[in-house]
């Protein structure tokens, strides 16, 4: 059902916005002509507050896999509201342990032992924290581009200076390397290294995906320097690139595994970090020496089961392999007619990235999309381009109206670009 006034619940949350959330949000919102409030959401299709249908493109970004309101997800978290949400923590977890042996069987290798938390920068935190207690090491080797988070760990871990320098000082003892070289990897890392992090394939990034041989020469790099090897799939994870991981595409198994986003269906906020057995033996004598009040909790777990059993079950990191290179193939011919303003069109499974000769152009091109209700969203480190990261379960018809939408938005934001250079040249 719909609000009885859109209009003024609209006017209104805009204006609290201003007041009470972020004026800059707000400014955001309405540079992008936004007049409307999210309301329902379903599959891959959005409601705002006046009836008008999106279709998601962008997922979150990555959070909705399964799709907005999974029903299997919503009936377990519903179930396990209904018994009990939160934990006291005074005794074992049933839905947590079971978690964990489900994350034991679909990660790659011998990963076997996970700690959880609420979001993919407190995975990525607990992960470079484990790294230095199992290898008494302190350096840390990031990659520019990378996004890790935003807590000072995390921040410390990612690569790019406009999100880091207003908080300097960050956490000693990070250094990054170039994202796909190996000659830089195998210079930065020596006997001083705890760990290498890194995403498979940069979201934020760009969906920036490095050459073939690029994962398994850091994975040697690292064992031979005794260095551990952290895997951020917190936005590639649980079948977005058309594998359950994106590392197995390179067939690599890393030491220490994050993931989130996707992870709580859509529905509810849960982030892990899983590793090899070996390393869970610093956290043995004192379970407590890392910890998380909410970490683990029933209803997230509950969540993270029947996300992952509907990703088994519907098949859908094969879908995201099939539909993504059907995605890919429809966009090509999009960027080929709009080569004046569209360097790349690039991806694996449904993440994909369409980057533009500007940052200015992307505003233009998404905030278009939207008008036309399709939801695209920039990328953090690379503003030239933006990420479609739809649900797993988005139908070919709906990326086929997803394509006519982008190359309707693309064409009109070109034409704008052309007149403002064409009135600039006549004065």
């Amino acid at each position: 059902m719909l609000p009885d006034n859109p209009d003024r619940l609209a006017a209104e949350t805009l204006e609290k916005y201003g007041r009470f959330v972020n004026a800059g949000l707000q400014r955001l919102y309405r540079f992008a002509n936004v007049s409307t409030v999210e309301w329902e959401a379903r599959g891959a299709v959005i409601h705002d507050a006046h009836g008008k249908e999106y279709l998601d493109c962008s997922g979150g970004p990555a959070i909705f896999n399964v799709g907005h309101r999974h029903p299997k997800v919503v009936a377990a978290v519903k179930e396990q509201l209904d018994r009990m949400p939160m934990s006291v923590r005074a005794l074992p977890r049933h839905l947590e342990a079971e978690l964990a042996e489900l994350l034991a069987e679909i990660t790659p290798g011998d990963l076997q032992y996970t700690f959880f938390c609420n979001s993919g920068a407190e995975a990525n935190e607990g992960a470079l924290k484990l790294a230095r207690l199992v290898t008494k090491r302190a350096e840390i080797i990031g990659t520019t581009g990378a996004f890790h988070g935003k807590t000072m760990g995390a921040l410390s871990a990612s690569g790019r200076d406009t999100y880091k320098t207003p908080f300097e000082p960050l956490v000693p003892g990070f250094r990054h390397v170039a994202f796909g070289n190996l000659d830089a990897m195998a210079s930065a890392v020596s006997a001083r290294t705890a760990a290498v992090i890194l995403e498979p394939i940069q979201g934020e990034g760009g969906v920036v995906i490095p050459p073939d041989g690029y994962l398994p020469g850091v994975r040697r790099i690292c064992d031979r320097h005794g260095a551990l090897l952290i895997v951020d799939e917190v936005q590639t994870g649980l079948g977005r690139t058309g594998k359950m991981f994106a590392c197995e595409h390179w067939g690599v198994t890393p030491d220490i595994m994050t993931m989130a986003k996707a992870l709580g269906g859509g529905v509810v906020p849960i982030g892990a970090f899983t590793g090899r057995p070996h390393l869970w033996k610093a956290l043995e004598q004192n379970p407590y020496l890392h910890s998380t009040t909410f970490g683990g909790n029933p209803l997230a777990c509950a969540a993270g089961i029947a996300t992952i059993n509907v990703i088994l079950e519907e098949r859908l990191v094969e879908r995201a392999a099939e539909l993504g290179t059907y995605f890919l193939e429809r966009l090509r011919p999009v960027a080929r007619r709009h080569s004046r303003f569209v360097k790349d069109v690039r991806g694996k499974g449904l993440l994909i990235g369409m980057e533009f000769t500007d940052p200015d152009l992307v505003l233009l091109v998404t905030a278009e999309a939207l008008t036309r209700g399709v939801i695209v969203f920039y990328s953090l480190n690379k503003p030239e381009t933006f990420r479609i990261a739809p649900p797993l379960i988005i139908s070919r018809e709906q990326i086929d109206r997803a394509v006519a939408v982008l190359d309707e938005s693309v064409a009109v934001a070109g034409a704008l670009v052309d007149q403002v250079e064409q009135k600039a040249e006549t004065r």
